[in-house]
């Protein structure tokens, strides 16, 4: 390989690990979240709604932690859109409006899910 060929190879390879790190932490963060909220769902299930009430506001609490590096990575859009239904599924547990509470959890972990899925390193994202 030539000289010249060395520092953009680097930079690429770089760039591939970077890409490959962050789809990696972000499926295993958008997995621990959503197992946060089914345990909150449990607990609602089982007709503890302060528990569950507190089991959302911890998960929110852990995403909050994470905003700089979501902010940096993934797209606002679907970052804002996550952070409202956080918000919406604390103020539904409160009120212990279950099927409010069931129908933005499971929008909240389709969210999740979708944020994932945006950081995957695949062809289609890529393209």
């Amino acid at each position: 390989m030539k000289k010249g060929f060395v520092l953009p190879a680097a930079v690429l390879a770089a760039v591939l690990a970077f890409c490959l790190w962050n789809g990696a932490a972000m499926a295993d963060q958008a997995a621990r979240w959503r197992d946060q909220l089914d345990h909150a769902e449990r607990l609602a299930e089982a007709g503890d709604w302060a528990g569950a009430a507190a089991a959302v506001e911890a998960g929110y609490a852990d995403w909050t932690g994470r905003q700089t590096w979501l902010r940096c990575v993934a797209s606002h859009d679907a970052v804002n859109s996550a952070e409202a239904m956080y918000l919406r599924a604390m103020a539904f547990a409160k009120s212990e409006e279950d099927s409010e509470f069931r129908a933005e959890l499971a929008d909240l972990r389709a969210q999740l899910r979708l944020l994932a899925e945006m950081e995957e390193f695949s062809l289609s994202n890529v393209l």
